[in-house]
């Protein structure tokens, strides 16, 4: 029983389980927040604009009866009827759409920052092997200079080390090219 909960103590102080669990956590907070712009600023604006072209008050109006049972005053008794609830279908939309622009607002922005350091390391980097290679940073020129020449030396070495692997693949075939060779020899 003691190993049990040493296994569960482990499972439990994990980091992916506390990640997760401040996920839910974070998640729902963010789930009330919307669900509160939805509802209380959204809503009011779409119910205005339904009242002015379908004469309903609001979103929670919107049904399309498919059997309807009216109670004794002759408002229809949703518990019995049979309807489509078009209200809540677009109250749905509207959360996902609010739901999908602020992730992508989030998403967008640490993409943001995430560029922005590796812009930030990488110039940092450069300064760095300028000064390595006694060039001023701010000499714009040199820098450029000194950037073209090494980019061109790591094209040239890039290409002998194409021509030397060529030239080794072709000084120690292999045994399918060799089979190659041979049935090709034993053709003519």
């Amino acid at each position: 029983m003691k190993k049990f909960f040493g296994e569960f103590k482990k499972f439990i102080t994990r980091g992916n389980v506390i990640d997760m669990a401040v996920g839910v956590i974070v998640g729902s907070s963010f789930t009330a927040i919307v669900n509160a712009l939805s509802n209380n600023i959204l809503k009011p604006f779409i119910n205005y604009i339904l009242a002015l072209i379908l004469g309903k008050d609001s979103l929670s109006e919107l049904y399309t009866f498919l059997q309807r049972v009216d109670l004794e005053d002759g408002t229809p008794d949703l518990t019995q009827s049979i309807y489509i609830d078009w209200g809540a279908f677009i109250n749905a939309i509207i959360n996902f759409l609010i739901i999908a622009f602020v992730l992508f607002c989030i998403v967008r922005t640490i993409n943001n920052m995430r560029e922005d350091a590796s812009e930030k390391k990488l110039k940092k980097q450069r300064k760095k092997e300028l000064r390595a290679n006694g060039i001023k940073p701010r000499d714009k020129a040199a820098a450029e200079a000194y950037f073209a020449k090494k980019k061109a030396d790591e094209e040239a070495a890039a290409a002998e080390a194409a021509r030397k692997a060529a030239e080794e693949k072709a000084a120690n075939p292999s045994t399918e090219e060799l089979l190659k060779q041979i049935l090709e020899q034993l053709k003519k």
